[in-house]
């Protein structure tokens, strides 16, 4: 555990709450990239854990269903060539699956596999044990007020689809 009145000098933030953070010391970012790391690398370190990045794109194919390859680049905020380096990982381990829009052949439509499931169901559980270490500070109370501000937060970086958008592209 971090602490013993430490400055985590990388970012000037006082780790152990001695001082109420104001201005500049408030902002959200570096805080939010440091326990991305942190648990990032517990889950790269956790043999048999998906990639956090893995388990973004198989929540999304999850929660929205099949989905054009472009409408998945811009829900994760990547470039369409990042994202086919992605599914090409996530297709050769059987996770996805990618074929061809039978109404528009130029545009692949991308879902969740069977093993996709059931390899995310898993990590899912691995990445809840490495959060529940992570946020060992907080109430369970406190994780779900941040857990829902998180969410709104995400919500509010994405504009809704609008009906005339294509289904598989629209991610509502």
């Amino acid at each position: 555990m971090i602490c013993a009145a430490q400055i985590d000098a990388w970012a000037g933030y006082d780790l152990c709450m001695t001082q109420r953070p104001t201005g500049v010391d408030l902002q959200l970012v570096p805080l939010l990239d440091y326990l991305a790391r942190v648990g990032r690398r517990a889950a790269e370190n956790t043999p048999g854990v998906l990639r956090p990045r893995y388990v973004i794109v198989l929540k999304l194919l999850r929660e929205q269903g099949p989905v054009g390859q472009q409408g998945l680049a811009e829900a994760l905020s990547l470039d369409p060539s990042n994202v086919v380096a992605l599914l090409n990982e996530l297709e050769e381990r059987e996770l996805v699956t990618r074929r061809r829009d039978p109404a528009d052949r130029r545009r692949h439509i991308v879902e969740l596999s069977a093993k996709g499931a059931d390899e995310l169901a898993l990590a899912s559980r691995h990445l809840g044990l490495i959060e529940d270490e992570l946020f060992a500070a907080l109430s369970a109370e406190e994780r779900q007020t941040l857990h829902g501000l998180l969410t709104r937060a995400v919500g509010a970086a994405f504009k809704p689809c609008s009906a005339a958008e294509v289904p598989p592209d629209c991610l509502a």
